[in-house]
């Protein structure tokens, strides 16, 4: 899903977005109004995840969001990666928090 998409849905309501990038990484910088899933806790935060409205995956680059998306797509959710991570969003000049936030090397 590209970012512009995401950045509707999650300003609408209508899809919740889920940072899976480790503790550091968040906060450097991340999506307002997104949710933090360190990816390897996510498979035991599964039952809080919405099967209700899309849920979009995020990290920096996209590569460990699009395996959270494969295996929630897999368990029947209607799972989207965000294409290019945080470091696409930042580039298409959308707003990271704090401020003076910025993505955070893996």
């Amino acid at each position: 899903m590209s970012p512009e998409r995401a950045a509707e849905l999650l300003a609408s309501g209508e899809a919740e977005v889920i940072d899976v990038r480790e503790t550091y990484e968040r906060h450097a910088g991340y999506i307002e109004g997104s949710r933090h899933v360190e990816l390897e806790r996510l498979a035991s935060a599964a039952e809080t995840i919405p099967r209700d409205r899309p849920v979009v995956f995020q990290c920096r680059l996209g590569a460990r969001s699009g395996m959270a998306t494969q295996a929630f797509r897999a368990a029947g959710y209607d799972a989207y990666n965000l294409a290019g991570g945080i470091a696409a969003w930042v580039d298409r000049g959308l707003p990271i928090v704090p401020e003076d936030g910025f993505v955070a090397e893996h």
